[in-house]
């Protein structure tokens, strides 16, 4: 069982409008409490006994309203360019730890941070990435995979149509601590940021094995207002 967490939680989340201008998209509720306390509790509730959240737009909310949960630490990323930028911020926190990885604004049943977790352990892969089918996955990343679910390829946002994979990136991760080698030698990608898709590309590229782990229940990237109006329902049938 893995027992550390980080939750990259540090972005004001500009699709999401005015709702975000005194408030980062973490914080946003989600039925009677934030998005990311509702994420908190899940990863507690399987196990997780340390989790970093990794703050940045107003991180003086999330901040006091986590103050008092147990086992939960910041740190601030004041730069905000890219996923990997954010994950390379919990390296003194992950140790030689292996660890899940999320995105603040990913509801998900709280059976698949079990499952991830527990599918790193039993095939001794370096990295799992969590995937939910889509018809195009062009707003995420696509994940190509064999019939043993040995993942082969991720490509960050491709273009529309040009995927000929179903699996999308589904916003969670179960790593080795051995990621932070691969974080510290990426490049900026062709958005200008330092994307944590890429060092598992490179752990592809010396084959290392890297696995997908197909999510399962109710799943919602919370990117957008109208993603926000639905979380709710999708909170209770991810339970």
């Amino acid at each position: 069982m893995l027992r550390k967490a980080i939750v990259l939680a540090a972005g004001r989340g500009t699709r999401m409008g005015e709702l975000t201008e005194e408030k980062p998209k973490p914080m946003l509720p989600v039925g009677d409490a934030p998005m990311l306390e509702h994420i908190v509790r899940r990863l507690q509730s399987v196990g997780i006994e340390e989790i970093l959240l990794v703050v940045g737009y107003r991180r003086d909310l999330i901040e006091a309203h986590f103050r008092d949960f147990p086992g939960i630490s910041f740190v601030v990323q004041d730069v905000v360019d890219g996923t990997a930028s954010a994950a390379k911020m919990g390296r003194s926190f992950i140790g030689d730890s292996d660890f899940l990885l999320t995105f603040g604004d990913i509801i998900t049943p709280a059976g698949n941070y079990a499952g991830i977790g527990a599918d790193l352990k039993s095939t001794g892969a370096f990295a799992v990435a969590g995937v939910k089918w889509a018809e195009d996955p062009w707003q995420g990343a696509a994940v190509y995979a064999d019939t043993t679910g040995r993942v082969s390829r991720i490509i960050e946002k491709p273009p529309v149509g040009t995927s000929t994979t179903h699996w999308n990136s589904a916003g969670l991760y179960a790593f080795r601590a051995e990621i932070f080698h691969e974080i510290d030698t990426i490049p900026r990608s062709i958005r200008g940021e330092f994307e944590i898709a890429s060092a598992v590309e490179q752990l592809i590229a010396q084959d290392r094995l890297v696995r997908m782990f197909e999510m399962q229940g109710a799943w919602r990237d919370v990117g957008r207002p109208e993603d926000l109006k639905a979380a709710p329902e999708d909170l209770l049938a991810s339970e």
